[in-house]
């Protein structure tokens, strides 16, 4: 099941954002936890909008009320970050979306009531609306929402390879199951990851020199699902080849070098939508 976390992340991916951790501290200046919030800029629509993702700070009342008051402070983020989208004419520089006022709370802890009410108060004094998001957001997004692919990836490829193909394959409507997206603090690592391999209906591997080398957990997650392949008799593996061989992958495993693979070389979003339609999402 996805989690909050994973929503707030995705969610708004389509478009260019800015995200900082924003601390949260007591009246003697002692850090509490943080808030990360996100400014997004959507170059189409010539807008822009800001979310918080809010975990459990204990100690703290309303941690949401911080985020409110820095809304002024994530919009200055457009200054100190100069960014710009289009060619030519087309030429579009963030500092010049219209900020639309909208502002999205996720927050672990459900906002009360009580506190709900005074924020969207204060929140339409100065323009802004509000859209309060927590476990049952995460609980309605889950009915409809099951992800199709696992995603198995060697730790150093994560950055430039696995997030952005998570991110790739949500935007076109293919949720997946993503370590970064899936897992939050105390969740069994195995049975998390045991769980995704055996319910999504195509697992991605993404084989590169990193991954062959892997004899943790990426060989785990390969050796686990080529059983699956075995027992189910159907083919659930989709490689993606970067930076390696046919011969390096018939080293590693012979059937798995006579799968028709995807070069990493092809961009994101043609990989994406080659993936996309083998998964038949």
């Amino acid at each position: 099941m996805a989690t909050l976390h994973e929503y707030f992340v995705k969610d708004g991916a389509a478009n260019l954002t800015t995200h900082r951790a924003l601390p949260i501290a007591d009246s003697a200046g002692t850090k509490l936890g943080e808030i990360v919030g996100r400014l997004h800029s959507d170059f189409e629509a010539h807008a822009t909008y800001v979310s918080f993702y809010v975990p459990l700070v204990e100690g703290v009342e309303c941690p949401e009320a911080l985020a409110l008051n820095v809304v002024p402070q994530v919009l200055k983020w457009r200054d100190e970050v100069i960014v710009s989208a289009g060619i030519g004419q087309e030429m579009k520089d963030a500092r010049d979306l219209v900020f639309t006022g909208q502002v999205y709370l996720y927050s672990e802890r459900p906002v009360k009531e009580a506190h709900e009410g005074r924020l969207l108060e204060e929140a339409k004094k100065v323009g802004h609306h509000l859209t309060f998001r927590s476990g049952e957001y995460v609980a309605e997004r889950n009915r409809w929402e099951k992800p199709l692919a696992f995603i198995s990836h060697d730790w150093r490829d994560k950055l430039e390879i696995a997030q952005p193909l998570a991110i790739g394959l949500t935007k076109l409507m293919c949720p997946v199951w993503y370590d970064e997206f899936a897992l939050k603090v105390g969740d069994s690592l195995r049975e998390s990851i045991e769980a995704g391999l055996k319910e999504c209906r195509k697992c991605i591997f993404v084989l590169t020199p990193n991954f062959l080398a892997n004899g943790g957990w990426a060989k785990r997650e390969y050796d686990a699902v080529f059983t699956r392949e075995l027992i189910e008799k159907q083919r659930v593996i989709l490689p993606i080849w970067h930076g390696v061989t046919k011969e390096d992958v018939y080293q590693y495993s012979p059937i798995l070098a006579d799968r028709v693979a995807v070069p990493w070389s092809d961009g994101v979003e043609v990989v994406a939508r080659k993936l996309l339609h083998s998964i038949g999402a």
